[in-house]
C-alpha cells in the first residue's frame, strides 16, 4: 500500500535524522512485531491475532474477512460494500439499528467498517473492562444479522447516494474509466463501489448468500489489539467464537478468475471540470501469492523514485514539467496494479507524457539510482513500518490488510525481505512488469484546456507511438 503524504513525511524525518541505511534505525526500545503479535487458529478455522499493548486501558476488536470486490461477479458488483452497511443493524441479540447504536454507547465503543478490493473489516475500540461484552456484540453481528427489509431499502438509498457523489467527481470518473480498461474482462472484481444497477436491484437473498458463503470462520481473522495478553485473547475468542460452524471454502465453490493480460496499449482522453490535468499510466503488476519477490522490489523502487534527489523527480518535478509525479504499486493477491502519475499544467501535457515515458524506460538501468538512494528507500520503508505501530487501534487495520491479501507471515518478514532487494531484483521487476507489458495511458483535463491545446485521442496515440518508437531505438536522453 502507498500513502504519498506519509512517504514524504518519513523521507523528511529520515533526512533530518541523517539516517542513510536500514541499520541506522535504533529500535532497541521499540518492541518488534514478533514480540507483540501472536497467532492461533481455532478448530473452526478462525485465525486469532493478538497484538499486545498495555499502554492504555483500551482494546480494539477487529473482524476481517477475505471478501470485497475481488469476489464479486457482475450481479454482485458493489454488494460487499452494501453488506458492510447492513452489518451495523439488528441481529438475533439486538432488535434494530437504534438498539444497536444504544448498546455501542453503553459499551463505550468507537466503531467503523471498510470495504476494499480484497478485504472487508469491522472494528470496535472500547475500554478493556468491556472486552468480553464487546466480543459477544461482534459475534452476534457477524453470525446472526436480521436483514430487515426497511433497513435494507434505506441502506440501498444511502449507498446509491455515495455512488452519485463519486460519479460527480471528475477524478473518480477518470479512475473508473482507467479501471474498466485495465481490468477489461472482470472490472467488477476491482471496482469496490460497484455498479448502480447491481446495487439498485440487490435483494435480501443476495445478502444471505454473501453471509453463508464468505462470513464463515475459516475465511476470517479476529484481531484483538491493545490492553490484553495473547493468552487472554485466545481464551475469550475460543469461548465466544469457538462454536461458529466452519463453512465450505468460499473460493473452491466460487473460484476467482485470473485477470487476463492487456492485449495492447489503451490510450484515451477524458474531460472533466478539473483545474490541473493528470497523466496516468497503469500496468498489471505482480500478485503477492505467485511473485512475492517482485512485490518487495516494487515497493523499494517506488520509494527510490519518491526521493527528491532521484533522477525521476529531477526530470519531472524539479524541471517544472510536472507539479508532482510518482510510481506506485498496490499489493494484492489477485494482480496488483502499478501506477505512474503526474499532475501537470495544460501547456506541459505533451512534454510530461514524453518525459514520463522516457524516465520509465530508464528504470532498469543499474545507474538510474545510487547506492545511497537504494539504502534510503529501505530505511524509509522500515521507518514507515515502525511509524504504523504508533497507534495500536490503527495498527490492527494494517495487520488485517496483510492477513487478507496474503497472510501474517508476509508482513512479519516484510522488512527483512525489503533489505534483501538488489539492483538486479529491481531490474527484473521493471523489465517483466513495466517495460515489456502493455499499459493503459489516460489524460484527464478540462474541456477548455483540451480545446486550447488541440489534443485529440488520435493525436495522443500518434504522439505516444512516436515516443515509444524513438525509445526502442535508444533515444532516452532528455
Amino acid at each position: 500500500m502507498r500513502d504519498s503524504y506519509l512517504h514524504g513525511l518519513l523521507a523528511l524525518l529520515v533526512a533530518a535524522a541523517g539516517l542513510t541505511s536500514p541499520g541506522a534505525i535504533d529500535s532497541a526500545e521499540a518492541a518488534t512485531p514478533e514480540q507483540i503479535i501472536e497467532t492461533k487458529v481455532l478448530d473452526n478455522g478462525l485465525k486469532i491475532i493478538s497484538i499486545e499493548d498495555p499502554s492504555l486501558p483500551i482494546v480494539t476488536i477487529e473482524m476481517a474477512l477475505r471478501h470485497g470486490a475481488f469476489a464479486e461477479s457482475p450481479e454482485f458488483d458493489g454488494l460487499s460494500h452494501l453488506y458492510e452497511h447492513m452489518f451495523f443493524k439488528g441481529n438475533a441479540a439486538i432488535p434494530d439499528q437504534e438498539a444497536y447504536l444504544q448498546r455501542m454507547k453503553e459499551l463505550g465503543i468507537v466503531f467503523n467498517g471498510t470495504t476494499s478490493t480484497e478485504r472487508v473489516n469491522y472494528f470496535f475500540t472500547l475500554p478493556t473492562r468491556n472486552l468480553r461484552k464487546g466480543m459477544e456484540f461482534m459475534e452476534h453481528a457477524i453470525r446472526t444479522p436480521k436483514f430487515n427489509e426497511q433497513e435494507f431499502a434505506k441502506e440501498k438509498k444511502i449507498v446509491l447516494s455515495e455512488y452519485d457523489r463519486a460519479e460527480s467527481n471528475p477524478s473518480y470518473a477518470f479512475q473508473r474509466t482507467m479501471q474498466r480498461k485495465l481490468w477489461y474482462e472482470y472490472p467488477s472484481r476491482k471496482i469496490t463501489l460497484g455498479s448502480r444497477e447491481a446495487i439498485a436491484n440487490a435483494t435480501i437473498e443476495q445478502m444471505r448468500e454473501i453471509k453463508d458463503t464468505y462470513y464463515v470462520p475459516n475465511n476470517a481473522a479476529l484481531i484483538v489489539a491493545g490492553d490484553i495478553t495473547a493468552d487472554r485473547a485466545f481464551e475469550l475468542a475460543q469461548k465466544v467464537f469457538g462454536d461458529w460452524p466452519t463453512g465450505d471454502n468460499p473460493f473452491e465453490t466460487n473460484p476467482v478468475p485470473e485477470h487476463p493480460p492487456l492485449k495492447d496499449k489503451e490510450i484515451f482522453i477524458q474531460e472533466g471540470e478539473v483545474k490541473v490535468p493528470t497523466v496516468d499510466i497503469r500496468w498489471h503488476g505482480p500478485s503477492v501469492d505467485t511473485a512475492p519477490e517482485a512485490t518487495y522490489a516494487a515497493d523499494v523502487l517506488s520509494f527510490i523514485l519518491g526521493q527528491p534527489s532521484s533522477q525521476f523527480q529531477k526530470a519531472l518535478v524539479e524541471s517544472e514539467i510536472a507539479l508532482n509525479a510518482n510510481l506506485s504499486y498496490y499489493t494484492q493477491a489477485h494482480t496488483g496494479p502499478i501506477l505512474a502519475r503526474a499532475s501537470v499544467r495544460r501547456d506541459n501535457i505533451r512534454t510530461a507524457v514524453e518525459t514520463l515515458l522516457k524516465e520509465l524506460h530508464k528504470l532498469a538501468d543499474p545507474d538510474y539510482f545510487t547506492d545511497q538512494q537504494l539504502a534510503n528507500a529501505k530505511t524509509i520503508l522500515e521507518t514507515r513500518d515502525i511509524y504504523s505501530r504508533e497507534k495500536t487501534s490503527q495498527y490492527a487495520h494494517t495487520i488485517s490488510f496483510w492477513w487478507a491479501v496474503d497472510d501474517i507471515d508476509y508482513y512479519l518478514n516484510y522488512v527483512d525481505n525489503l533489505n534483501q532487494v538488489t539492483r538486479e531484483d529491481i531490474a527484473s521487476y521493471v523489465e517483466e512488469y513495466i517495460l515489456n507489458d502493455p499499459y493503459v495511458l489516460g489524460v484527464l483535463l478540462g474541456p477548455q484546456d483540451r480545446k486550447a491545446i488541440d489534443l485529440t485521442e488520435e493525436k495522443l496515440r500518434k504522439m505516444v507511438a512516436d515516443i515509444e518508437a524513438k525509445l526502442e531505438n535508444g533515444g532516452t536522453d532528455q
